[in-house]
Formats: C-alpha cells, sequence, structure tokens
C-alpha cells in the first residue's frame, strides 16, 4: 500500500485550521451516511443531506443539517459531496438527472463495489467537470471518526489533497493511488481475507458441534489460535512478493497431509467439506507441480496460474 498524505506536493495546501468550515452533502442516510453527516455537523461543517426516504433526515436536521429537495440540490449545496448507497448502479440513477450540478464539486463514493464501475463512473464524473474519489470505509458506523476507523481512497490526487482535513475527520485518510479502482480492489482483497477467516471458523464450529463442543467453547480457544497463526502472514507476504518459496519448515507437502486429515475427519464426522476442499486442491496442484517442499504460501501460484490461463483463453477467441 502506498500510504500517503500529500499525493500530490504541486496541489494547492489545505486551507488553514482557521478557515470556514467547508459545506458539504451526505446523500444517502443509512447507517453509514448517518453518521458521516453527523461527524461533519459535531464539526461545524454545514451539512445538507439527502435522502429517497426524506425521514431518515428528521435527527440530523435536528442537530443543525439541512435537508435537500432533491438530490441535485444537495450537490449544489455541498462542495464535497459524499454518496453513501446501495450500489454503484444506484450512484448512476441519482447523478445522471443532476449531472449540470456536479461541475467544480468533489464527488467522494463511499458505496461499496468493483474496480471497473468505480473507474466507469469515475470517467463519467470527470467528463462533467467534477473531481473523483472512491473511497472504501473500514469501520462500523459507531467508530466513524476515531483513531479505529481508516478509510483508504483513490482517484483524484488533487482532491485528496483540498479536502485531506475533512477526510481526516472521518477517520485514517489514506491515499492508494491515482487509479479510481484500486480502493475497491484493495477492499475486495481486504474482505476476502476476512470471509476466508469465517470459512474455517464455520467449518471449525461445524466439526466442533458434531462432538457435542459447544461454539463458545471452541471459539475461546479458536480467537487467541488465529491471533498467534496471524503472526505468520507478513513472513508469507514477503515469500510472495520475493518469488522465494525455500522453507524448511512447514511446507506444502506437511500442509496437505495435514488438511487432507481434517477433511477427512470432517467427511468422518457426517459433514461437508465445501469451505476447506478448494485449499487442499490448490496445494496438491502444487505437489503435483513439483513444489512439495516449497511453502505452503506457494499455494498462490495456482490462482495466478489460472488466471493466466484465462487470459490465454480470451486472447486466442
Amino acid at each position: 500500500m502506498t500510504v500517503t498524505t500529500n499525493p500530490n506536493p504541486n496541489a494547492s495546501p489545505n486551507p488553514s485550521p482557521n478557515a470556514a468550515p467547508q459545506p458539504v452533502a451526505v446523500i444517502g442516510l443509512g447507517n453509514l451516511g448517518q453518521v458521516l453527516a453527523e461527524t461533519f455537523l459535531a464539526q461545524g461543517h454545514p451539512t445538507t443531506v439527502w435522502n429517497r426516504s426524506p425521514g431518515k433526515a428528521d435527527s440530523l436536521v435536528a442537530k443543525g443539517a439541512t435537508l435537500a429537495d432533491s438530490a441535485a440540490d444537495a450537490i449544489a449545496a455541498g462542495e464535497l459531496v459524499i454518496i453513501a448507497v446501495l450500489d454503484y448502479e444506484a450512484v448512476r440513477q441519482l447523478l445522471i438527472p443532476a449531472a449540470d450540478t456536479l461541475r467544480g464539486r468533489t464527488l467522494l463514493n463511499v458505496t461499496t463495489g468493483t474496480p471497473a464501475p468505480a473507474r466507469e463512473l469515475a470517467a463519467w464524473v470527470s467528463s462533467h467537470r467534477a473531481d473523483y474519489l472512491d473511497g472504501a470505509v473500514y469501520a462500523v458506523p459507531q467508530t466513524i471518526g476515531t483513531p479505529e476507523a481508516f478509510v483508504l481512497y483513490s482517484g483524484s490526487a488533487d482532491a485528496f489533497t483540498t479536502y485531506e482535513r475533512e477526510l481526516k475527520l472521518l477517520g485514517t485518510a489514506t491515499f492508494v493511488g491515482a487509479d479510481p479502482g484500486l480502493s475497491s480492489l484493495y477492499d475486495v482483497s481486504l474482505l476476502s481475507g476476512m470471509y476466508g477467516m469465517f470459512a474455517g471458523f464455520f467449518q471449525a464450529l461445524a466439526l466442533a458441534d458434531s462432538a457435542g463442543i459447544a461454539a463458545t467453547e471452541l471459539t475461546g480457544l479458536l480467537v487467541p489460535w488465529l491471533n498467534g497463526a496471524a503472526a505468520a502472514l507478513p513472513g508469507f507476504a514477503q515469500e510472495i512478493d520475493s518469488g522465494d518459496y525455500s522453507t524448511e519448515t512447514s511446507n506444502l507437502d506437511i500442509n496437505t497431509v495435514g488438511l487432507g486429515n481434517i477433511l477427512n475427519a470432517t467427511k468422518a464426522q457426517g459433514l461437508g467439506t465445501e469451505l476447506l476442499a478448494p485449499l487442499h486442491a490448490l496445494f496438491e496442484r502444487q505437489i503435483e507441480e513439483g513444489h512439495g517442499a516449497a511453502s505452503l504460501s506457494r499455494a498462490i501460484e495456482s490462482l495466478r496460474e489460472t488466471q493466466a490461463e484465462a487470459e490465454t483463453a480470451s486472447s486466442a477467441t
């Protein structure tokens, strides 16, 4: 990750701390949008809000927010415009009728999505003479505005520099690159790690439950075990970045046998193996290719081979 708080040193510096707070607009008042608007209001920013169901704005209006009559009116009222809705298609449906109001503004989209729609939306926003930032928020709504929250941004470096002070109100602000799709790519990458952990967790609890072990009992042992196992991840990351998978400890041969035993025990308990069997298949593929003595982190190469095979097939058609 490229961590920077000044991605464009040639851009104008942030306003003086004594400058008047910038007007912001928040469109979409679900759990995240509500807290974003509250955070800006608490810091004295003139805040305009809009939601398809206007009743969701009542508590914010009571705290000093202005309720716009339309998304276009909300955009017109803000210098920094934040959108937090269901998906990128919903973002486009909101913005298209309001396209004429975008000029000169910065649009920050914190809607969860994938890289390609983010790049398409950024191009569309830029065509209307506005700056675009895509944001991936890592926080439960209650932690927005605290050190526990962090947000990854990609897109316009100028916009990030201009509004860095405002963005830091939401949590640690990290600019990951000018490609608008990068924050989404970071997002799905980090979430992949989370869901992989959940997959192992569910498999573990199902196996324990089949022997009458309570989920809470096993989890009490599992959490410290996983915390300890996580310490191995930076080492694996270095192996993957360097391409040097040599190891004298836990290699693919050993781990393939170990995971195979887990799968066999799971089947013997009458349970499915759908969550862990794919990882075992990657290990086996590496062994078939002669890499049994390599670190188990080399399993990533099987995923890369799948990508290369798909690219080759695509170019051949």
